[in-house]
């Protein structure tokens, strides 16, 4: 059942009906409505939209970022992902146009260099390395690469605490992973959330503090743009016997489980061989932009569920967004309507039929066609749902998470060693890629 996609276009639906028009920083401008949630059981199959293509890894490659603690497009760039490109090109040219800047008689750079040209040197492409140098590039990527302590700095190196503070917290560095600095004025400590949350969830899996924060108000001004999806929390409940034999049976290829549990063999496969837990993540966000950016955060947060289910060896339950300004930009309004489709007519609905049943011949009898539109499974609407995929991961993961394989292999160290091509969907079906530029 795909109940995703609808939930999805029915959202775009509802700020076409109900949305106002906002002013924006980007200077399109929005419709706009506040306060809206989305919700999926991850055993529906895996929440990535099929009425339109998803750009499946380059979603995935910049959760991996995320994940890294990385904040410089160098590592989305050699990996062919350009979502950030944007933001990083602008704050550089913003630089170059500034008034200290134009008036430094020691600065050579006038004239901003192309947004193409940008890229290829922090990639390090083979023309620029030949020209400038592998020095000038890697100091060039080092400086306007980086975006400041955006998402992956606080979800895994968050800073706080001044000198006068640090006696408060000296009796409980047991339950923080952090690290104590003096930089010569005042001590400060950084914090891996995701390792932390690991930990929680491994030890103590009934706290209601499983949180991640990436809405750090004192490095807000630093932060190239500040964090949309600013925070998610995790909860895990402990699941029945008959909840976990269900399980083996959906997911290991087990039978007759269900209903059996009276005897001592089949309650003894249960118990041993599945998850105790089941484990749901809800993520919080500011700012949506609805067409482009909200199909990656589902998707986005599907898959760290999973990976974060994997690692505690628990069951990926319900996945939810809750949602603050809501938007679409102006300039994908007929994008979001193509993508919300129409209701197809019966002469289209026989075209279809004609088309895929009788290899294009014609059906005389319409009595007879319209009887067997009723039985088959042809399309009512332009851009009828598809079922979900399934989420398949590469033997190599398997053998980073597996414990029995590596041992206890700490999780933030697995992480360094993902790669995009490890996650792939299986029966991944959906309609064609609808384009719109991207407002930064």
């Amino acid at each position: 059942m795909n109940n995703l996609d609808k939930q999805y276009t029915d959202l775009l639906q509802d700020i076409l009906d109900n949305g106002v028009r906002k002013e924006d920083r980007t200077g399109t401008g929005t419709l706009s409505v506040f306060g809206r949630q989305i919700r999926h059981k991850m055993s529906e199959g895996f929440p990535v939209l099929t009425t339109k293509k998803m750009a499946w890894k380059t979603m995935v490659t910049e959760l991996i970022w995320f994940l890294r603690g990385d904040t410089n497009i160098k590592y989305l760039v050699d990996n062919n992902c350009h979502i950030w490109d944007g933001d990083a090109y602008k704050r550089y040219v913003k630089w170059v146009e500034s008034p200290e800047n134009q008036n430094n008689k020691y600065n050579i750079v006038k004239i901003p260099i192309s947004k193409e040209d940008f890229i290829k040197t922090i990639k390090g492409n083979d023309e620029i390395l030949k020209k400038m140098g592998k020095r000038y590039c890697d100091e060039f990527t080092k400086q306007w690469g980086d975006l400041g302590p955006i998402y992956g700095k606080q979800w895994r190196d968050w800073t706080y605490l001044t000198r006068e503070q640090k006696e408060d917290i000296d009796g409980i560095d047991e339950l923080i992973c952090g690290v104590d600095t003096f930089d010569g004025y005042r001590y400060y400590r950084t914090v891996d959330q995701i390792a932390n949350l690991i930990r929680e969830l491994k030890t103590n899996p009934d706290s209601r503090r499983l949180m991640v924060s990436a809405w750090n108000v004192g490095e807000l001004d630093q932060m190239t743009l500040p964090p949309c999806h600013y925070g998610f929390q995790v909860y895990t409940k402990e699941l029945s016997l008959e909840e976990r034999a269900k399980w083996l049976q959906d997911n290991k290829g087990y039978d007759l489980l269900v209903g059996n549990l009276e005897h001592d063999h089949i309650r003894e496969v249960v118990e041993n061989e599945s998850p105790t837990r089941a484990i749901s993540l809800m993520w919080n966000q500011r700012s949506v932009d609805t067409f482009l950016g909200l199909p990656f955060n589902i998707a986005s947060y599907g898959l760290l569920l999973e990976i974060i289910a994997k690692e505690v060896n628990m069951v990926p339950d319900e996945l939810i967004g809750n949602l603050g300004d809501t938007h679409l930009y102006l300039n994908h309004i007929e994008q979001a309507k193509e993508q919300i489709g129409r209701e197809l007519s019966l002469e289209e609905r026989k075209e279809i039929y004609e088309k895929e049943y009788t290899d294009g011949m014609k059906v005389q009898n319409d009595e007879w066609l319209e009887s067997k539109l009723k039985t088959r499974d042809i399309p009512t609407r332009t851009r009828e749902p598809y079922p979900l995929p399934k989420l398949l991961c590469l033997d190599e993961y398997h053998y980073l998470m597996d414990k029995e394989l590596v041992g206890e292999i700490p999780f933030v160290e697995k992480i360094e060693k993902f790669r995009p091509d490890f996650f792939m969907l299986e029966n991944y079906q959906s309609h064609p890629a609808i384009k719109a530029p991207l407002s930064n």
